[in-house]
């Protein structure tokens, strides 16, 4: 007699399941005003074609890479400051083996991918505070 699977929690469970897109050749002004409007922190930058990677654009990588030096974020294209490629966890992985990747590599944040396609995003917070209540 087998034993019965142990329950876990799939990532595709706790992501935000809304993937909002920039195209890479987007100013960095019209990627804040598309992050102010959605109350969003990152963005995915999208492929070019099936042979690119996903992008990401975060406040962290504005701050950092526009605010701290002083450019003019309506003379910065988001392509120029964005992370690439971007960390993926599939849709279906459970979120003890998705914390523990996210903490080995020193990322808060994931795209989440079903059939390379983004389907979401993952963060830390998100995957702890949903691990903790199905734990209680």
């Amino acid at each position: 007699m087998s034993k019965p699977s142990k329950f876990y929690v799939k990532v595709s469970d706790v992501m935000t399941p809304h993937v909002e897109t920039i195209d890479g050749l987007t100013t960095v002004d019209i990627a804040i005003a598309q992050m102010r409007d959605k109350r969003y922190g990152a963005l995915i930058v999208a492929r070019r074609d099936e042979s690119d990677e996903y992008g990401l654009v975060t406040v962290q990588n504005i701050a950092r890479s526009v605010i701290e030096p002083d450019l003019s974020p309506d003379r910065v294209n988001v392509y120029e400051i964005m992370e690439k490629p971007v960390l993926t966890i599939h849709c279906d992985m459970n979120i003890r083996y998705a914390i523990r990747l996210l903490e080995q590599v020193g990322q808060l944040r994931a795209l989440v991918i079903r059939e390379n396609q983004a389907v979401g995003i993952i963060t830390m917070l998100d995957m702890v505070t949903r691990y903790l209540d199905h734990k209680e």
